[in-house]
């Protein structure tokens, strides 16, 4: 809709463009696309981001709204700030706030090199008229042997779009006649790549129309994880009110499905407002509760032994020499030097682990447990455990059911543990790491965490807004066993409302050249919800998993396994948790066991 903009005064020349520091003036349409690849910021031709003292200064929107400059900064996301992003790595515009910040996409070529399993930019639409429905595109992925295939992107409105997916969320906008108190939002969007294949160059898509601009800021290849493999992980479910902890440290107990010779941890701030400080961290396998085997071992962040992430961001320790076992528990400890008011939490660890007092400071390096004061049920903050090493991991993605919901505490008798330990007691297909992606109170097509804000309902967003985060951007993720829908189906979605989720999400997972394997959703009679409407649905719906004409790669009938035989629609009562949803220990222990591992590998 708008095209590159002749500025108004005299500029600066920087990497050979010129550039200024005032604000646009516009002219009639006269785009020619570039197509000599350029890097992404010898392309910018918009300025996104005003200080709040001279908010004239940029226009985003074409209307004269712009970003909050100290927004973004009270975010963390300062100029030429790396932000890490569902396993990518994207910088923030090093112009943002005096220069063009971003390019309105319309045919421009990008230099960007190298191998990648995906590709993610950082985006959003504007809209002249007010918020808007978003935009979208073709563009094209060029190689470097000469083929080529087009991608779709799609840009969320960034006033109207949801906070579900969002990268970074802000309060306010600017404009010519002052801040005005809104949400402005930015998004990371990943499309994927030709496995194997080297990129030489990305073609933008083209102008979408006079409705809406599509805005890229950064832009960034996804590198697998070449020789790491994900052994423990956990989905971030909510954001919720804490302490606040103040100079306090967290001993956090995992527990490991593979081994290997070193290891590193992920760190996530998902739906935050701002950044938290890491002090210092430190792993070390348990001996009892919360005290060591020995001396824990320092983790570092690019060198350094503390870091701070900025808001919705994510943070990978360095590599360490560490020897992590498999089928062990491990002490992740954190100091947060605070005030933290509020986390992004995994709510049902069924695991305890521990806190220590209020002003007791780091307490990272110490093997004993006296410091550790309190104890915690839930998983702030640490999302992942990858080794080195090892053929790659399973997702298993799911409800309350996965999460592990009824099982006994502190026991790891989750199905996904069970299921990891067959793996490594086998060698008729490879020992995978298993990564538990359940979140409980989860559904497929509805959210139940808004997405930001502090909340108490810690169910998650969907998984079909999770599910890059969540699934595809997993360490070494070779497999995804999908297994969900019952939340749905007790909450009034209809049978075919969840079947296109469940088709989605497997359709996405497809894309990115995974394997999927679907599992029917098991009975529930007796629970509250879980009326003979909801049972009838979940039928329908468990007939096309059985049946889904090659939607997934393969099938695993839970249902089948944990049913009463003599009542289809209730668990075995030796199965039951005696809440009539959730399978006890030996129901989980049937479902794992049921498993053809090679319908894990095709």
């Amino acid at each position: 809709m708008r095209v590159a903009r002749p500025w108004t005064t005299a500029g600066i020349v920087a990497g050979g463009v010129t550039l200024s520091l005032l604000a646009p003036s516009y002219a009639a349409p006269a785009t020619v696309p570039t197509h000599k690849p350029l890097p992404l910021e010898r392309l910018f031709d918009n300025r996104a981001v005003s200080d709040d003292a001279r908010p004239g200064d940029a226009d985003f929107d074409g209307a004269g709204a712009s970003l909050s400059a100290q927004d973004l900064r009270a975010a963390g996301w300062t100029p030429g700030r790396d932000i890490d992003l569902d396993a990518a790595r994207l910088t923030w515009p090093r112009s943002a706030g005096a220069r063009p910040d971003n390019v309105i996409a319309d045919g421009q070529t990008v230099r960007l090199r190298g191998r990648g399993e995906a590709l993610t930019f950082l985006v959003a639409s504007s809209s002249p008229n007010g918020p808007g429905a978003g935009a979208s595109g073709v563009g094209t992925v060029r190689y470097r042997d000469g083929s080529s295939h087009p991608y779709t992107l799609s840009a969320p409105d960034w006033r109207a779009g949801p906070a579900t997916t969002k990268a970074v969320g802000l309060p306010h906008l600017n404009t010519a006649g002052g801040q005005r108190q809104e949400t402005a939002r930015l998004y990371a969007v990943t499309v994927p790549l030709e496995r194997g294949h080297e990129v030489a160059s990305v073609v933008l898509p083209r102008d979408p129309g006079p409705a809406a601009d599509l805005h890229v800021f950064a832009a960034s290849l996804r590198r697998p994880a070449y020789g790491w493999t994900g052994s423990w992980a956990a989905s971030t479910a909510g954001y919720t009110k804490v302490g606040p902890w103040t100079d306090q440290t967290l001993r956090l107990v995992v527990h490991t499905s593979a081994g290997g010779p070193r290891a590193r941890v992920r760190l996530e701030n998902t739906f935050a407002a701002a950044p938290v400080g890491i002090g210092h961290a430190t792993v070390a396998l348990q001996a009892s509760g919360a005290a060591a085997q020995g001396s824990p071992v320092p983790l570092t962040f690019g060198g350094r032994p503390g870091t701070s992430i900025p808001a919705g961001a994510q943070a990978f320790s360095d590599p360490v020499d560490f020897p992590v076992p498999a089928d062990a528990n491990l002490l992740v400890s954190i100091h947060l030097p605070g005030p933290v008011a509020a986390v992004p939490v995994h709510s049902q660890a069924t695991q305890r682990s521990y806190l220590s007092a209020a002003g007791s400071g780091d307490r990272t390096a110490e093997p004993g447990a006296e410091s550790y004061t309190g104890t915690l049920t839930t998983w702030p903050f640490l999302t992942g455990v990858d080794v080195r090493g090892g053929p790659g991991s399973v997702v298993a993605l799911g409800d309350s059911i996965t999460d592990g919901t009824k099982s006994t505490n502190d026991a790891n008798r989750r199905w996904p543990d069970v299921l990891a330990r067959r793996l490594r007691g086998q060698s008729e297909v490879p020992a995978y790491g298993v990564l538990n992606a359940g979140i409980s109170a989860n559904r497929v097509v509805a959210d139940r965490y808004p997405g930001e804000g502090v909340s108490t309902d810690t169910g998650g967003v969907s998984t079909l807004h999770r599910l890059e985060r969540d699934v595809l951007a997993q360490t070494g993720a070779r497999t995804v066993v999908v297994f969900q829908g019952i939340n749905d189906l007790r909450w009034g979605s209809s049978a075919e409302e969840l079947i296109a989720g469940l088709r989605s999400v497997a359709a996405r997972v497809r894309e990115r050249g995974l394997r999927v394997v679907g599992a029917t959703i098991a009975p529930c009679e007796g629970e509250s919800l879980c009326t003979a409407d909801a049972d009838a649905r979940r039928s329908a719906v468990n007939a096309f998993i059985r049946d889904s004409g090659g939607v997934f790669d393969a099938v695993l009938d839970f249902d089948a396994v944990v049913r009463d035989p003599g009542h289809p629609a209730r668990i075995l009562p030796a199965y039951d948790s005696g809440d009539h949803l959730h399978p006890g220990d030996a129901g989980l222990r049937a479902m794992a066991e049921s498993i053809d591992l090679r319908k894990l590998t095709g």
